[in-house]
């Protein structure tokens, strides 16, 4: 089992979304680097669901991927913002997966938080200028952060 960051902004879609819908495809990344990862997960990975771009970002909750290489349905409907006039059924540009609700950490772990205890080398989402929506993340970082969402912040 591998472990991910995913980023959404909690406006767009939010973590109270997730647990709402019990899953959910996770449209809409138009970053090739990300897209990558993507490509990457399989089945059974999990993945912190972090709420970005809003007042206090942090990790919200975990999440697993339930389905894996899927082609994201927008980038072939021309009314979304994800539409990709040159992606084809026959030739996709654009891979994703579908993602499971598992639960929502009683307190987020804040991105202060986060910057505090992991380098940037350790977790690519506190290097300053990082702005990928998906991104691995080490097991034992993985294992800390469990830990930290079971601990009470100060």
């Amino acid at each position: 089992m591998n472990y991910w960051l995913m980023k959404s902004e909690p406006n767009v879609y939010s973590i109270s979304d997730l647990e709402r819908d019990r899953a959910e495809v996770w449209d809409g990344v138009r970053n090739y680097q990300a897209r990558n990862f993507l490509r990457q997960m399989q089945v059974g990975d999990r993945a912190f669901f972090y709420h970005s771009n809003t007042k206090l970002p942090g990790i919200a909750g975990l999440m697993a991927v339930i389905e894996a290489s899927l082609n994201d349905p927008s980038q072939f409907e021309p009314k979304s913002p994800y539409y990709d006039a040159k992606s084809t059924p026959e030739n996709p540009r654009w891979q994703t997966v579908k993602v499971g609700y598992l639960k929502t950490f009683a307190d987020y772990i804040l991105l202060d938080r986060l910057k505090q205890t992991f380098s940037p080398e350790e977790l690519l989402v506190v290097k300053r200028g990082n702005r990928l929506s998906v991104m691995p993340v080490a097991k034992n970082v993985a294992e800390k952060i469990l830990a930290m969402a079971e601990t009470k912040q100060n």
